[in-house]
């Protein structure tokens, strides 16, 4: 049934006589609740008043019915118009608030609707206008009664309310000046998503959490929600919802975390919010954290990834530093071990912030990559590898501008490593980062079955040295070869980064030295690695009247010494020098000296 509205408030009562109490403005009745699925009344105004005050709130809406199929809960009543100006010029306070939505009704069907929040009231002259009522939470999916079905998923929360808009200006003599606009509110957060309802054959995954608010004029935006937790076995994990954007100079919320799942995949860790784009502007909220496989079903089933962290947000367009990247989710433990989420990718900004370093994943299945630092941030390490079957070490993430790379992780038992990360590129007149070290690989099994040594990592690639920058980074340090019963290769030396020309030529980077040849099973050493090339040098400037001489061309690096064996081990060869620059003037650069001949191996006794 309708229900009714709320009767109008009495008159505030007359002022007494010199030394009595002055009658206060009538406060507004409360709307009526409304019936078992009825809408509900709006709350009545507030009467004129002598000395007005506070105003009436609105009704709060009714609850939906019960029985059958769930009525849908009534609105909340709007809030109350404030009483005009009393007769001795007091100016009315503020308007009565919004009543809350009433709550949906429940049902063996289909629950009802949570109601709408009422408007706030209007500010009276000069007065400020009221908030905006709150979103009412979504309700619960109902539980499956059919076991062939699984239940119905949860509904979304509904956003937050806005904030009001300013009041009008007062009348006056010469016009008052009209009230500012009022901040917009901070955003509401983002519901909670609702938990997966319980099934036989395939649990319903969670829902994704509600996306946090946006900021209003200097607001910060709200945080997301964190994602709703898998109910069955193998029911998904919910996403992580997205962080609200920052309001004009406000900082972006963070992103929410995901939940963990059963055996399917865990939920993604909510974006970071982006920072606002006007004024100073705030930095791009941190990405959530990506959320944890969950654990094998009784039936072993195979376990699959953790989910990935959220990306930070963006620095805004006035300079604000991007966030860091969310951490990469552990894998899930027994059976097949899951793989370690991905860290997330750093958020770019005008002055870049360090990117977050990817987390490791547990020690089953492969490991997570590191997350890409953003501007001078640095590469993650990669994850552990499982013990027994021995998964990959994760790959150790590329840097940013001028960050260092990760080093891969290093393998377990039987496994290969994984590829350190290349170094970033240096800024302007800096140099440029190293290259992460490949991981080394993981030891054989017991003695009386020994495996075969993983191969060792590739050292990453040095980065560039700069403009104006004095030397390339070197080249990283290609791994060890496992023991075994024939030593593993050792990974090839990066190649040094190239020195960039500027008003003083940079140098080239050093080239990586080779890895070591690993032991043999038997004795018989393994052969040693090939040295790195040297750097070729820069090329020098013209002199200013066309008289300088060329710079001298770099020498070519030396070649690595032979390993010790039962034969002689024969030294590398040397690297070729590079040849001068031609002037423009009257003589030509001298040519680069060749490159020094290795070192012999000994005879091994």
């Amino acid at each position: 049934a309708q229900g009714g509205n709320g009767g109008q408030g009495g008159p505030g009562g007359l002022a007494g006589n010199l030394f009595g109490q002055n009658g206060i403005q009538g406060v507004g009745g409360s709307g009526g609740k409304g019936g078992a699925g009825g809408l509900a009344g709006d709350g009545g105004n507030g009467a004129n008043g002598n000395f007005a005050f506070g105003d009436g709130n609105g009704g709060h809406g009714g609850n939906g019915g019960n029985p059958g199929a769930g009525g849908q809960g009534g609105s909340g009543g709007a809030g109350s118009t404030p009483g005009a100006k009393g007769a001795h010029g007091f100016t009315p306070t503020s308007g009565g608030d919004g009543g809350d939505g009433g709550n949906g009704g429940n049902s063996q069907v289909v629950g009802g609707n949570g109601g709408d929040g009422g408007n706030g009231g209007n500010g009276g002259s000069a007065g400020t206008g009221g908030n905006g009522g709150r979103g009412g939470d979504g309700a619960f999916g109902g539980m499956s009664a059919n076991a062939t079905n699984p239940g119905e998923n949860g509904p979304n929360g509904n956003p937050g309310g806005n904030g009001g808009a300013g009041g009008a200006g007062g009348a006056g003599l010469n016009g008052g000046n009209g009230g500012a606009g009022g901040n917009g509110g901070l955003g509401g957060f983002g519901g909670n998503g609702a938990a997966g309802a319980n099934g036989v054959a395939v649990g319903a995954p969670g829902q994704p959490g509600g996306a946090g608010g946006h900021g209003g004029a200097g607001g910060n935006g709200g945080a997301g929600g964190n994602g709703g937790q898998g109910v069955v076995s193998d029911g998904a994990g919910g996403a992580g919802g997205a962080g609200g954007d920052g309001g004009a100079p406000g900082d972006g919320a963070n992103g929410g975390n995901g939940q963990g799942a059963g055996a399917f995949a865990g939920g993604g860790g909510g974006r970071g919010g982006d920072g606002g784009n006007a004024g100073n502007a705030g930095a791009g909220g941190p990405g959530g954290t990506g959320s944890t496989a969950g654990k094998a079903g009784p039936a072993g089933s195979i376990l699959h990834d953790g989910g990935n962290g959220g990306h930070g947000g963006h620095g805004a367009a006035s300079g604000g530093n991007g966030g860091p990247g969310g951490h990469g989710g552990n894998g899930g433990n027994g059976g097949t071990g899951a793989n370690g989420g991905n860290g997330g990718i750093g958020g770019t900004g005008g002055a870049g912030s360090t990117g977050a370093k990817g987390v490791l994943g547990t020690n089953e299945g492969d490991g997570g990559d590191g997350g890409r630092g953003g501007n001078g941030g640095r590469g993650g390490n990669g994850g552990q590898g499982l013990t027994g079957a021995g998964g990959n070490g994760g790959t150790g993430g590329t840097p940013g501008n001028g960050g260092n790379g990760g080093n891969g992780a290093s393998g377990d038992l039987v496994t290969s490593p994984g590829d350190g990360g290349g170094g970033g590129r240096g800024g302007d007149a800096g140099r440029g980062g190293d290259a992460g070290l490949g991981g080394s690989s993981g030891p054989g099994g017991t003695p009386g079955d020994w495996g075969t040594g993983g191969t060792g990592g590739t050292g990453g690639t040095g980065g560039q040295g700069a403009n104006g920058g004095l030397t390339g980074g070197r080249g990283g340090t290609g791994g060890n070869g496992g023991n075994g019963n024939t030593g593993g290769t050792g990974g090839a030396g990066g190649t040094g980064g190239t020195g960039h020309n500027g008003s003083q030529p940079g140098m080239g980077g050093n080239g990586g030295a080779g890895g070591f040849g690993g032991n043999g099973f038997a004795g018989v050493g393994g052969r040693g690695g090939m040295g790195g090339s040297g750097g070729t040098g820069g090329t020098g400037d013209a002199g200013p009247f066309g008289t300088g001489t060329g710079g001298t061309g770099g020498h070519g690096g030396q070649g690595g010494g032979g390993g010790f064996s039962i034969l002689l081990g024969l030294g590398g060869l040397g690297g070729l020098g590079s040849p001068g620059s031609i002037a423009t003037g009257t003589a030509g650069g001298a040519g680069g000296g060749g490159g020094f001949g290795g070192l012999g191996g000994g005879e091994f006794v």
